[in-house]
């Protein structure tokens, strides 16, 4: 097959979490030859007319889907898959609809919400009050009724529209004393940033991902990653930020390594994970693979963090570290992907 591998134009300066879509260009692009395709690998930027132009002429099988950001944004993320839709051409990963709901953080916790998925509290500075406080995930949580945070729980404030832990360290923990407190935090740090943000209670615990891969029989939810915050000293923040992802020379870089082996009495929660991630997939329409990113509080209560639609693809990434843990390499986990996207082809 003729294979496109489209991804987001980057230029060499670039921060490491905006190059990683070129080693996740090049992997792809290796498991395509070693698959027996031909295949090349296209820059895509705000011109999309150039690139309709230059996919109207080539028509390949396939788009391999690598567009993480557009214009500087992750917000524009959802532009490829709606110009592959118009040309009708089959892609992979997970279509319009489910890229929608997930790219922007607080449409994901309004839907999961209203699935009935259990999400942890948040708080937006424009609404000036907390939302998502039904039943366990108001007790103790950084807002009582009332919604007044008052020397209550942390907090942790994140950007809504921007990933890969976009300005996440241990400052992004805060404590306020009262709501009011909090939306100047969180003004404060859109001005700093440009960005939206909005806080979310902070849930003290353990942080697991779970990785799915599309199959002929459904998805197939990989072998659970839970994120090692042992080495950690007391009173740091147990979060994958900015450094521990991307930044090679840090503590957290080299004290964040993922386990893949439980315990028996971890059973019934990596069960639990796995059905709420089975969830996920069909509330959100994904399709190819995905990751869905979880924290458990000190009831072993699972919270969803973020539903993350095509994933980072790097071989050195989450996603490729759980193909292994299968049984599966890497090569048979892309040509699935390749199989899911023709698979779909009659919905376009």
């Amino acid at each position: 097959m003729r294979i496109v591998v489209l991804h987001n134009d980057v230029s060499a300066d670039r921060a490491p979490s905006d190059l990683d879509v070129l080693n996740q260009r090049d992997a792809v692009q290796a498991a395509l030859e070693a698959l027996g395709h031909e295949s090349e690998a296209w820059s895509c930027t705000l011109d999309l007319s150039a690139t309709k132009t230059r996919l109207e002429a080539s028509r390949p099988d396939v788009v391999f889907n690598l567009v993480e950001s557009l214009g500087g944004t992750d917000r524009l993320m959802a532009a490829a898959p709606l110009l592959l839709d118009a040309l009708r051409l089959p892609y992979t990963g997970v279509p319009t609809p489910g890229l929608l709901l997930t790219n922007g953080k607080l449409t994901t916790k309004r839907h999961l919400l209203a699935a009935g998925l259990p999400t942890a509290p948040w708080f937006t500075a424009s609404a000036a009050r907390w939302q998502g406080l039904t039943g366990a995930a108001s007790g103790g949580s950084a807002a009582p009724a009332g919604g007044h945070t008052a020397q209550l729980a942390p907090v942790v404030i994140k950007a809504i529209w921007e990933h890969a832990s976009f300005q996440m360290d241990d400052a992004a923990i805060v404590s306020p004393q009262s709501d009011a407190e909090l939306a100047r935090v969180l003004r404060m740090r859109e001005q700093t940033t440009g960005q939206p943000h909005f806080a979310e209670r902070y849930l003290e615990g353990r942080e697991f991902n779970l990785s799915l891969l599309a199959g002929d029989g459904g998805p197939q939810v990989l072998p659970p990653a839970e994120i090692d915050f042992a080495d950690y000293p007391p009173g740091k923040p147990r979060i994958v930020g900015y450094q521990a992802k991307w930044d090679e020379q840090s503590f957290e870089y080299h004290h964040t390594p993922r386990r893949f082996v439980f315990p028996p009495a971890d059973s019934d929660l990596v069960a639990e994970l796995s059905r709420l991630s089975i969830d996920c997939w069909h509330q959100f329409g994904l399709r190819g693979y995905a990751r869905v990113d979880f924290r458990v509080d000190s009831a072993n209560r699972p919270w969803i963090l973020e539903v993350n639609s095509n994933p980072c693809l790097s071989l050195d990434a989450g996603f490729a570290a759980a193909v292994e843990q299968a049984g599966m390499t890497y090569d048979q986990a892309m040509d699935r992907i390749i199989r899911d996207a023709l698979a779909h082809s009659a919905d376009l």
